[in-house]
């Protein structure tokens, strides 16, 4: 019997069950795919040698995270790599213009000068002050999520600073993204730069709390830079499972629990789809999207309120990936330049951006979706052959459930008949900022919606971020009200992932946590 049971091998999923190795329990993982990681995995999509990561590109959460800060030196001993890049992101305009964020704050400065001497000396005050404000903001967004805790956090600001900081601080945290960046830049390039972080989510420029996104990735891309695994994202996922197995620990691949046993009210174990029942002594951790979890969960287990809401728990538009092999980097029309970046935002305007969300969440394929192109051999020339690149490309946004085409020209409603459709629409758009793409490409692999839910049952329509992030179901009420501490109302059963506070990303935040709860920490 393991002392506890991981069900889904996902970051959160395989960092809780390495820290709770780290203590001396005994865990046992079990993963439905033949492979662990999640979203967070590597592979040969296109062409023997070229290996894109499937989902997520960008590690710097993870770098950053308090479980990296606590095991960093176990997981580099385990074989884990990063690789930094200092030309974080960019986006390109139409008529050959781009803006770009680089860790050296005199040549971002001097970019921004280009379009408003005054927004340029608004980014360095912005600068400054992010110096002595991100403490605080990242304190809140790494703690756990309960009422006394939220209270302790906030006192602890409030004696740092004062009232007016901690006014400030919430009055961001409810700010749309256009509100903020209006308030602070007059260029709508200046805008649309930073605004295209909040597309990473499901932050259009009009949503409420959407601000803090974009507010942080600008400042901390330009005050820290950005990080991406070497070879690709996998080198977390591998140097988690080497470190879970240095202790005792067990991950079972192709092994899918199909019932989560509760026994006299309390969660006892799984049963696997071969028939084996397993026990667990001390909890039982799902690493789930609300509807996976309920899948599980005989009926009347938990209760009723708790039911009734995690059936509604909202799921943000869906994403297609798009992987080519390439022959070479893009030709960027606005300038070679933009060759040194790690991501290329094609999100010319706010406009775009929320006539985009509005045409995503309304069932309509976009008539020109925001484009988020990761170019990771810039600095990482392993994931390909000599002179060869891999492009990362994800679209964002796109209905999981079709409706219809802002186009017009699309007819089909379901991802099989659309995909390729789509793809070359997002082709066109790629080819219209980069001339003579298409001929430099050696292999490409679509993942619709349909395809990322059916490879990650968490990522329901192709939602890669597993759930809106909006404040209605962020913060105190993430997955569900009172329950916002990974726990759920069975005793001994607890729920992380991005589902779950913190939300989306690589940070592992909710298994670290919940491991440090489980643990007396």
């Amino acid at each position: 019997m393991a002392d506890a049971i991981v069900i889904g091998a996902g970051i959160n999923g395989l960092a809780a069950a390495a820290a709770l190795a780290a203590k001396g329990w005994g865990v046992t993982v079990y993963e439905r795919n033949t492979e662990i990681g999640g979203a967070v995995r590597t592979a040969e999509l296109t062409e023997p040698g070229f290996r894109h990561d499937w989902g997520a590109l960008n590690l710097s959460l993870f770098a950053g995270s308090g479980f990296h800060a606590r095991f960093g030196e176990d997981l580099a001993r385990h074989g884990l790599e990063f690789v930094p890049a200092s030309d974080c992101f960019a986006t390109a305009f139409p008529h050959g213009k781009w803006l770009g964020v680089s860790t050296e704050p005199a040549l971002t400065a001097a970019r921004i000068a280009g379009e408003s001497a005054a927004d340029a000396a608004r980014w360095q005050e912005m600068l400054g002050e992010f110096a002595k404000d991100a403490p605080h903001i990242f304190s809140i967004l790494g703690s756990p999520m309960t009422p006394t805790s939220l209270a302790k956090t906030a006192f602890r600001i409030w004696r740092a600073r004062d009232s007016a900081f901690l006014l400030k601080l919430a009055q961001l945290m409810f700010t749309s993204p256009r509100a903020f960046l209006q308030e602070n830049f007059e260029s709508p390039r200046v805008q649309a730069m930073c605004a295209a972080w909040g597309m990473h989510l499901d932050f259009p420029p009009d949503q409420s709390g959407g601000a803090v996104f974009p507010y942080l990735e600008a400042m901390a891309s330009q005050s820290f830079g950005m990080v991406i695994g070497k070879g690709g994202a996998d080198t977390v996922t591998r140097a988690l499972r080497r470190m879970i197995e240095a202790r005792g620990g067990r991950i079972e691949t192709g092994a899918e629990a199909t019932e989560i046993l509760v026994e006299s009210g309390v969660a006892s174990g799984v049963r696997l789809a071969d028939g084996r029942v397993e026990r667990a002594g001390g909890a039982v951790i799902a690493n789930l999207a609300p509807k996976g979890l309920m899948r599980l969960l005989p009926a009347g287990s938990g209760s009723e309120r708790y039911d009734r809401q995690m059936a509604r728990f909202r799921h943000a538009p869906g994403t297609m990936m798009l992987h080519l092999a390439l022959d070479g980097l893009p030709d960027w029309a606005a300038g070679a330049e933009l060759k040194r970046f790690m991501y290329v935002h094609l999100a010319p305007s706010l406009q775009q951006m929320a006539e985009t969300y509005t045409q995503a969440v309304n069932g309509l394929l976009p008539r020109e979706p925001v484009l988020v192109v990761g170019q990771p051999g810039t600095v990482d020339p392993t994931r390909a052959p000599a002179g060869k690149h891999t492009l990362w490309v994800q679209v964002r946004m796109v209905p999981g459930t079709i409706r219809g085409d802002a186009g017009g020209e699309i007819a089909a409603t379901d991802w099989d008949g659309a995909r390729e459709p789509m793809a070359e629409r997002v082709l066109d758009i790629l080819e219209a900022y980069a001339p003579g793409l298409r001929d430099k490409i050696i292999g490409q692999a679509v993942l619709s919606p349909a395809d990322i839910e059916a490879e990650n049952p968490n990522l329901v329509g192709g939602d890669q971020i597993a759930g809106s992030h909006h404040p209605a179901q962020n913060f105190l009420f993430r997955p569900v009200p009172g329950h916002a501490d990974w726990s759920t109302p069975v005793p001994k059963l607890h729920l992380v992932g991005a589902s779950t506070w913190p939300g989306g990303g690589t940070g592992a935040g909710s298994g670290t946590m919940l491991a440090e709860k489980l643990v007396g920490r």
